[in-house]
């Protein structure tokens, strides 16, 4: 099965929607972007009732805050990692750490005030076990990838692209660079799954902030070699 990717800006957020028989989302953006989210389906003449499936990497407002608006244009399904339900039911927020120096200045400025965003219940609540994406006719599966929260999820396709949401940062207004995300509730528990998907032979990393980047960053960074 082939598939092609277009990425997008919705807000501050990348945004993906990976096209095979069906199509499938990465993340929703920020608050507010249904009509933007409108005309770059128009751009690309894609029909929106072929997008099946919403992935949310993780439940801050500018990776799911428009979602609900998405959900109800598109009929697709919203598909989330079960302990981040309640953050987008109510108003509980996972609030990450500072991992660096810039990290750790602006954590209170990012976190301190809560975006509100339109509040829903997801319809696929997955758990820790991979969720394959062949019904959409896609080679890839979804998997969970704790660490910038402890519900984080990825798109890992066996092509070798991964959308892996805040495992990598590589845009304003987090890095100039790419590279490790600048917050994170387990920085420890991010390189060791950045280590396993090196090793099951990931070529491209698609990050929640900024443009795709060569997997070769993340092994420098980690100073960690494939054993492929």
């Amino acid at each position: 099965m082939t598939t092609e990717i277009i990425s997008f800006n919705l807000g501050v957020t990348s945004c993906y929607l990976i096209i095979g028989r069906e199509i499938v989302m990465v993340d929703a953006g920020m608050p507010n972007k249904l009509q933007l989210f409108k005309k770059i389906l128009s751009k690309h003449k894609i029909d929106p009732l072929r997008i099946k499936l919403i992935v949310l990497t993780h439940s801050h407002f500018d990776h799911c805050g428009s979602a609900r608006d998405i959900r109800d244009f598109t009929g697709a399904k919203i598909a989330i990692h079960e302990s981040e339900i309640e953050c987008v039911e109510h108003d509980k927020v996972l609030i990450p750490k500072g991992v660096n120096l810039k990290g750790k200045i602006t954590q209170p400025l990012i976190f301190f005030f809560k975006i509100p965003f339109p509040k829903f219940t997801p319809d696929i609540l997955l758990k820790n076990d991979p969720y394959p994406l062949s019904e959409f006719g896609i080679d890839g599966q979804i998997i969970h990838t704790p660490g910038h929260t402890i519900g984080s999820l990825s798109v890992i396709l066996n092509s070798g692209e991964a959308f892996v949401g805040c495992m990598a940062h590589n845009g304003f207004p987090f890095r100039l660079k790419p590279g490790l995300p600048i917050y994170a509730q387990d920085i420890g528990a991010i390189k060791e799954t950045w280590k396993a998907l090196i090793d099951r032979g990931i070529t491209f990393a698609y990050p929640g902030h900024g443009k795709a980047f060569p997997i070769e960053v993340i092994k420098n960074q980690l100073k960690y070699p494939s054993t492929n």
